[in-house]
């Protein structure tokens, strides 16, 4: 008889840290981080290489013990409770690892006989579903050799999704990704945030993190330097600048300064600055009266490239 999976329960976060550090010898690979993934987010955990965003995912799942510190995920204790609570979550770390003379759908077969919460009378419909939602039915015979490196991704992906899951953990699910896959790829992880999961998102690909998630988490050097909703670490790191695009750019410049705005700079095209709490109609305004004239203004909203730079002191990768 197939043992049901744990029902779950009501939680204030998906995933929660507290001072979880991990240190090996007199290296600290995460160092003491507060995290909070909010139930239903999908949470972009942004770093360079060497930060320690796959240590923590590591840890979050059990496969790696904390030095210090105490993990949660949902709601429940982890390592002590990961026997329990990790039915519950499906997850992609550092990359697929499958039997090359299997075809796509017989190694998923393998894992769903090997998930002791699967129920066997329902595999194949499962299985086919999963294959389904990345994309690979009509590829499902195929051998995995045969799979090219956005295939096994994908495949990977669709290994998580074997069973409903309230948590899904994915450490550069778009790696060797087309930018068709990658766009799929972010469909999914829409799809499965409107289905009521929460999904913690590793990736390199800031165009592609800006687009679908709700959360970021900004790790430097083992630390968790920024974290909240996109919105609101965009606000509290790089600022906004106001762009005045002028054939007098040394008065446009001049008016600036007079309304006490910041970093004010005379460009080839104009003059910027950093309007702090000035609104854009009274900067116009000043302007219009000066007797500049202007052809365009645009307050420029931080990327999240320039966030991450702000953070780190790192470019990034933004390619999609």
């Amino acid at each position: 008889m197939t043992q049901a999976a744990p029902s779950p329960t009501r939680v204030e976060a998906a995933v929660a840290t507290v001072g979880l550090r991990k240190t090996f010898g007199s290296q600290a690979a995460v160092d003491g981080i507060d995290m909070v993934v909010p139930p239903g987010a999908v949470y972009g955990f942004l770093g360079p290489n060497g930060s320690g965003k796959t240590t923590t995912i590591r840890m979050l799942l059990g496969l790696v013990h904390a030095t210090e510190g105490r993990i949660e995920v949902l709601g429940a204790a982890v390592p002590d409770a990961a026997g329990d609570i990790l039915p519950r979550v499906g997850s992609l770390v550092e990359g697929p690892a499958f039997h090359p003379y299997l075809s796509g759908r017989a190694n998923l077969a393998r894992l769903d006989a090997a998930d002791r919460f699967a129920d066997p009378a329902t595999s194949a419909v499962r299985i086919d579903a999963a294959l389904d939602r990345v994309g690979l039915l009509a590829a499902a015979r195929k051998k995995y050799r045969a799979y090219s490196l956005g295939m096994r991704q994908r495949l990977a992906i669709a290994a998580a999704l074997l069973a409903p899951r309230d948590l899904l953990v994915l450490d550069e699910p778009t790696n060797g990704l087309d930018p068709q896959g990658t766009r799929e790829v972010r469909h999914l992880v829409a799809s499965l945030a409107a289905d009521g999961a929460t999904v913690l998102v590793s990736s390199h690909l800031l165009s592609e993190v800006e687009q679908m998630c709700s959360h970021v988490g900004v790790m430097r050097e083992g630390r968790l330097v920024a974290q909240g909703t996109v919105a609101d670490v965009r606000s509290a790191g790089a600022r906004a600048v106001a762009e005045v695009t002028t054939l007098d750019g040394e008065r446009a410049a001049g008016v600036l300064r007079e309304l006490g705005l910041a970093g004010v700079a005379q460009t080839t095209t104009g003059a910027t600055a950093v309007p702090g709490e000035v609104p854009p109609e009274r900067i116009v305004a000043a302007l219009v009266a000066a007797g500049v004239g202007v052809r365009a203004f645009a307050v420029q909203s931080p990327s999240l490239e320039d966030l991450f730079v702000s953070l780190t002191g790192e470019g990034f990768d933004v390619s999609g």
